[in-house]
């Protein structure tokens, strides 16, 4: 992954944290020795440690992505999101295109049926909850666009590991069986 880009991010990060929000960031990092964190003025200084302590890494942003959450600072994990979508290019880019068509096809049926129940999917798929109050806040009254933020996400933690199988389990996991019905009836007319 692109390591300046990376540190490109988090000095961006860093620069739009206030002081109480580093010394609540230095309260959260408790693995980082007592001594250490009291030279910590900045938040880079701070992020410095943690790459050090391989707790953040140009392919490890969860952790930051918490620790922003933790100090209501979800602004900021939209710079998190921006990155990782310069760095993996399209989410889909490891698809090959007969599974991309198909996952495309999926979407555009769970988009329709999904609804509210949405979250349930996420966490079934292995969205962290600082990823679905991302999604919130990102597409705040657009619940299309919640669904296909999920599906995005989705299919940049999984890659081209990314399965329409997969998504049709967890919508049967989460008793979404009709949409599953109707995902794998327009998967049979491809």
């Amino acid at each position: 992954m692109d390591k300046r880009g990376f540190r490109a991010m988090l000095l961006e990060i860093s620069d739009k944290l206030t002081d109480d929000n580093v010394a609540k960031l230095k309260f959260l990092c408790t693995d980082i020795g007592k001594k250490r964190l009291e030279r910590i003025n900045t938040g880079i200084e701070l992020f410095e440690c943690l790459i050090e302590k391989t707790a953040i890494g140009p392919e490890n942003t969860e952790l930051l992505r918490e620790l922003l959450d933790k100090v209501g600072q979800r602004v900021l994990i939209e710079k998190i999101d921006d990155y990782d979508r310069q760095t993996t290019g399209s989410p889909a880019c490891g698809l090959d295109a007969k599974e991309r068509e198909r996952i495309d096809a999926a979407t555009e049926v769970v988009v329709e049926q999904l609804g509210r129940k949405w979250p349930s999917v996420a966490r079934k798929l292995g969205l962290q909850q600082t990823q679905l109050e991302g999604i919130q806040e990102k597409h705040d009254r657009n619940l299309e666009e919640q669904v296909r933020e999920l599906i995005r996400q989705w299919m940049k933690i999984k890659k081209e590991n990314a399965r329409v199988e997969d998504l049709i389990q967890a919508l049967r996991d989460c008793k979404q069986n009709l949409t599953a019905d109707l995902v794998e009836r327009k998967l049979g007319a491809l």
